[in-house]
């Protein structure tokens, strides 16, 4: 599966969050640099320690994770971990922002884990993908951010 690779700009995208608001990838053009998180599912432990630990920020970004999961899941998950950015749903059509970014997963039906950091004028700058059950590293997450 391929996707953006750094120095591309970045596919738009529309999705709903957890409160059912639609982001745009192109809202945050000028505005703000994007950490743009791919996870498989809610509520499993990798899952649930990554998106915790970003909780607290990881620098001057706008985090935007991505699952397939239904929005009505997103709000529980977020309710229930006290996560305010916002997550997002590529429920349907399904998994079609993951494959666009190359990290959707047919056998499994979700996106993959990556991570795409992408500049105020909507270039990937940075990117990292994991195997299932790998968390990604904040500290790689902070050292990419600090160095845009």
């Amino acid at each position: 599966m391929t996707g953006p690779a750094i120095g591309d700009q970045a596919p738009d995208f529309e999705l709903r969050d957890q409160h059912a608001q639609v982001h745009r990838l192109s809202d945050y053009r000028d505005r703000s640099n994007v950490l743009l998180v791919f996870y498989p599912f809610a509520f499993t432990n990798v899952c649930t320690g990554e998106l915790a630990a970003l909780r607290e920020g990881v620098g001057d970004v706008q985090v935007l994770a991505v699952s397939c999961d239904s929005v009505g899941a997103l709000r529980a998950f977020a309710d229930r971990e006290g996560l305010t950015y916002p997550l997002l749903s590529d429920f349907w059509p399904h998994g079609a922002v993951a494959s666009a970014y190359g990290v959707f997963n047919d056998a499994l039906g979700a996106a993959d884990r990556g991570s795409f950091l992408i500049d105020r004028r909507g270039v990937v700058r940075w990117t990292v993908r994991t195997e299932l059950g790998q968390p990604r590293d904040v500290a790689a997450y902070e050292k990419a951010i600090a160095e845009l």
